[in-house]
């Protein structure tokens, strides 16, 4: 008999009402958005700068450049701004970020992700959302979110997600488990933040171990390798959706700062970024702390302090004025770990540490250790060049670690792993039907190594730091010795004020559970109070990062860079395809000149990896012959007196081509940059690697002085070339060599064509009067593109079907199991 439509009301109502929360919760800790404003993300300003031409030419021809010359002479447009309309997962994403405004769309989806994940590993409804709050509000997810590294948090709002559909599945529920995963991961992949995910197979890795183990010695090795192979082809559905661009990554990827270097002196060196660049950015051992106190090590590395604080004080007592002080404490150099600079701690909060512990204590069974060990294994690599010995392993020899960078990063497992197992015992402690003296000892012990080690940092915390870093020498030559003074008072009182506070949030934890097991509040006071203490703890800390003043009009959002005297005066210029060398700015880390202009600088971490070594030997010591190669036709300089900036034009640039009268054959890459540096004179030589020998044939003898070739249409992906000589020659394009794409084609012939002048383009055209055309037709997009449609089509086809049997089964996803 069909079941009264209000009884169905009822069943769902929780879980309508829930969602809802989380979007006014989401809506609330963003309430600047409600009064029109936009946040204002530096990532994503130079995200705007360096796919403007990417826009500009999709919103003219509507269809993908898949190029762009707006940065570093020249790059696929794959890792910046690239739509794979056959990826309809991509789609789904989409539209689920549209349910709010951002950024507090993916606030939304943080919760969500780990709602629906508690429902996976089979805990309610209730005590899913409560975990939620506590696992989104982290605060490595809001410094990211403010930072705009939109696509990283968007990867970790899948992260768990993805581990409770595999969880789901070796439980038995071997269809919709493996249907979840199937869905989960391909969304995860679709954010395309490939680090990310490469943390979640390193996390699904060790549990993976675990699981083996434990059903090993449980004699269920038969449900182990079922679960297994069911899970197979989840992830290859999950991976088809996603095929064209994970393709395209994997084969520009050889090309990059991440590929096999040619140049002899770093051959040796194994495929990957080099080490010191990839470990820049280590947390220190110590800084480990942060993740149960805050401000362990200074928080930002310039941090807002009150206007009671020591510094204050000491500037008031030293004659400064108010006006300076209140200036002044906006910003000062609190920051004393192990990173260059950051933005801000990973902190998972007290009250989330608190009840980790006690999982680890009073779960039971063997789930806890697998998590543990994935969350020491996060926080070992995240120590980074401060523990080589372990470093140097993974990145030697374990397959992909060596592509990533900030090894900070891996702490993100640890961001899921601490909420997980807290849901695990709050799910635990809610079903028990244990008595409250067998819980006590648990709650203790946890109360005594937490709220232990905050007391301890209350009352000693100069016992174990001297609160000084190598960078406060420099401090020291522009500040006098009582600011030091104060500066290190301040960071100290910043860790015991924080110690103080993780305590309390501890407490209220620890209380709250306590009363629940005696049976003097009932489980809705617990949650609701776990809910509220998480939220307290844990959004107070990242108001610090994130805050009103992050925000700011829609139109300064949506065009973060106004053009100065400068870019005005070179937009005049009519020529269609030039670049320009911005001396005024951080040339090489810096997207603002790519919005108005095709730059010789850029802003990306997988730029071309012979374009990075130009720049280490060749441009970066102002070398003029190959900045003129380039077609540097404007050069911004800051004028020292007045400040303004200058546009100089270069009456040396190269132009968009030119014949030479010379080719040198050079034996290996080696060869080709000192050349370069060596006398080079681009209008007249043409530097190539014999092993492009047979292209060039006989090498072309003199030139025909009345020889013409210029450039007739310009397009990001195509550009068209004409011609007139009476004698066979050798052609230099100012365009940047990429073989995996890049077609030339003479009067509508493919013809070969080659590298030549390290990153250029080279052609032996035949005499007469022709046309050139170079298009970039990447075959990895165009047979992923088909291969990604028929995988969404199949995905989203098993993902309706296994629904459709769970329904009809009437089962649901929610399971009573042990995770």
């Amino acid at each position: 008999m069909q079941k009264p439509l209000n009884m169905n009301i009822k069943k769902y109502l929780p879980y309508v009402l829930i969602i809802a929360g989380f979007a006014i919760l989401s809506l609330g800790f963003f309430f600047p958005l409600l009064q029109g404003k936009a946040l204002m993300q530096q990532d994503i300003n130079n995200f705007k700068g360096m796919s403007q031409e990417i826009k500009q030419f999709r919103e003219t021809f509507h269809e993908e450049p898949l190029w762009t010359n707006s940065m570093f002479g020249g790059m696929p447009a794959y890792q910046i701004s690239t739509a794979y309309p056959s990826n309809w997962i991509a789609g789904i994403n989409k539209a689920f970020l549209s349910i709010l405004p951002h950024p507090a769309n993916y606030l939304f989806l943080l919760m969500l992700g780990f709602f629906l994940t508690g429902l996976m590993i089979g805990a309610n409804a209730w005590i899913s959302a409560a975990l939620a709050v506590g696992f989104a509000f982290s605060s490595y997810s809001l410094i990211v979110i403010e930072a705009g590294h939109n696509s990283k948090v968007h990867a970790i709002a899948y992260f768990a997600p993805v581990i409770g559909a595999v969880i789901l599945t070796f439980r038995g529920r071997y269809v919709l488990g493996a249907v979840l995963t199937a869905l989960f991961l391909s969304l995860e992949i679709s954010t395309n933040h490939l680090q990310i995910t490469y943390y979640l197979m390193l996390t699904l890795l060790v549990f993976g171990i675990g699981k083996l183990i434990e059903m090993s010695i449980q004699g269920k090795i038969a449900e182990f390798l079922k679960s297994s192979f069911v899970l197979i082809p989840a992830v290859v559905i999950a991976v088809l959706p996603n095929l064209t661009s994970l393709m395209a990554t994997y084969e520009y990827g050889q090309y990059t700062m991440r590929g096999k270097s040619e140049l002899k002196q770093v051959a040796a060196q194994s495929s990957g970024l080099n080490k010191d660049y990839a470990l820049g950015w280590s947390y220190g051992v110590a800084e480990t702390g942060t993740i149960l106190i805050p401000n362990f090590n200074g928080g930002a590395s310039q941090q807002e302090v009150g206007a009671k604080s020591e510094i204050a004080n000491a500037l008031k007592e030293n004659g400064v004025g108010p006006g300076q002080i209140k200036q002044f404490i906006k910003a000062v150099p609190t920051y004393w770990g192990d990173q260059p600079f950051t933005s801000g701690p990973v902190y998972l909060g007290a009250s989330i540490v608190f009840l980790f512990v006690l999982g680890l204590f009073a779960l039971g069974g063997a789930d806890r250790w697998w998590i543990l060990i994935a969350t020491l294994l996060s926080i070992a690599l995240s120590w980074g060049k401060n523990w080589p010995v372990f470093t140097d392993f993974f990145f030697d020899h374990f397959p992909g670690y060596n592509k990533f960078r900030a090894v900070s990063m891996t702490l993100v497992i640890a961001q899921v792993m601490f909420p997980f197992l807290a849901l695990l015992i709050v799910k635990r402690i809610v079903e028990s039907k244990q008595s409250f003296g067998e819980w006590k000892k648990y709650l203790l012990w946890s109360l005594y190594i937490t709220g232990g080690i905050c007391l301890v940092f209350i009352l000693l915390p100069g016992a174990f730091f001297d609160f000084e870093v190598d960078s406060d020498n420099q401090l020291r030559q522009s500040f006098p010795e009582w600011f030091m003074t104060a500066l290190i008072a301040e960071r100290e009182s910043m860790l015991r004020m924080d110690a103080l506070r993780s305590l309390v949030f501890i407490g209220l934890s620890f209380g709250l559970i306590w009363f629940f097991l005696q049976k003097k509040i009932n489980e809705t006071i617990l949650l609701a109070g776990l809910a509220l203490v998480f939220l307290i703890d844990l959004g107070g800390v990242d108001k610090r990062y994130i805050g009103s003043e992050n925000f700011v009009s829609k139109s300064k959002v949506d065009k973060p860079f106004q053009p100065t005297e400068a870019d005005e005066r070179i937009l005049q210029d009519k020529d269609p395809n030039f670049r320009v060398l911005n001396l005024a700015v951080n040339t090489f880390n810096d997207a603002s000149t790519s919005y108005y202009h095709k730059s010789i600088g850029g802003y990306h971490g997988a730029k071309l990896k012979r374009y990075q070594e130009l720049i280490d030997s060749c441009l970066s010591k102002s070398n003029l012959a190959v900045i003129n190669m380039l077609n540097t036709k404007y050069v911004i300089i800051r004028d020292n007196k007045s400040g303004q900036l200058i546009p100089q034009r270069n009456p040396q640039a190269c132009g968009n081509a030119w014949f030479v009268s010379n080719v040198q054959l050079v034996p290996d890459a080696d060869s080709e940059i000192k050349a370069l540096n060596d006398s080079f004179a681009p209008l007249k030589t043409a530097i190539v690697n014999e092993k492009f020998k047979e292209m060039i044939g006989t090498v072309p003898t003199g030139i025909d002085s009345t020889a013409s070739i210029k450039l007739t249409n310009y397009k990001p992906n195509d550009l068209s070339y004409e011609y007139v000589s009476s004698k066979e020659q050798v052609a230099v394009f100012s365009e940047i060599y990429y073989e995996k794409g890049w077609n030339a084609y003479v009067d509508g012939q493919l013809t070969p064509h080659f590298q030549t002048d390290y990153v250029l383009r080279g052609m032996k055209l035949p005499a007469g009067k022709h046309t050139v055309e170079f298009k970039f037709e990447p075959k990895v997009y165009q047979t992923g593109e088909k291969i990604s449609l028929a995988g969404s089509v199949v995905l989203l086809l098993l993902v309706a079907g296994g629904i459709f049997m769970e329904v009809k089964k009437s089962g649901g996803i929610n399971s009573n199991d042990q995770a």
